[in-house]
């Protein structure tokens, strides 16, 4: 296991600082463009990485300090809804907020608790050095997909280049029915 305050802290304490220059230097409609139909825009990931800051990973924690069984994070329908038409920069200092909260909350953890288990209710036995790696991994994996989804402007706009950007191409979803 990756060790906790070598490399997982400094990926939770990164990603707000990504997001904000993001937010802050690209227009708002290109953050807001879907790479394609049913797939999620850099906004969409941005959102949903402040609802699991502000309902989920913090939480967790608490539950696997407690040995409480926890439930399952279904982001189609829950969050969201909060965020209205927040402009992306400010949604993106909410998240820095949030995130210095939960910094705090880790503050606390010691190494012995990381073996501290729960039972997750999709995953079965969890414990809280696995949920904090999967929380500095959910950071990366949504921080990759929303500049992918900026991406995509850039890859459609180079002519010859976009053979260069074959993996990196968000392709459209497949149509219903087929």
């Amino acid at each position: 296991m990756i060790p906790l305050a070598r490399l997982v802290l400094p990926v939770l304490e990164t990603t707000p600082q990504r997001w904000i220059q993001l937010a802050q230097k690209l227009p708002p409609e290109l953050f807001q463009r879907k790479p394609a139909p049913k797939e999620w825009s850099a906004y969409d990931c941005l959102r949903h990485i402040v609802d699991t800051e502000r309902s989920v990973f913090p939480a967790r924690v608490g539950y696997l300090l407690r040995g409480e069984d926890f439930p399952a994070f279904n982001p189609d329908e829950e969050g969201k809804a909060r965020e209205g038409d927040i402009p992306p920069f400010e949604l993106a200092a909410e998240f820095a907020r949030l995130r210095a909260e939960s910094l705090a909350l880790l503050s606390e953890v010691g190494d012995a608790d990381l073996s501290r288990t729960a039972r997750h209710q999709e995953l079965g036995m969890v414990t809280l050095g696995e949920m904090i790696h999967e929380w500095a991994g959910h950071d990366l994996m949504h921080t990759v997909q929303g500049e992918r989804a900026l991406l995509q402007p850039f890859i459609d706009g180079c002519g010859p280049w976009k053979r260069y950007f074959s993996d990196h191409v968000v392709p459209p979803s497949p149509r219903e029915g087929r």
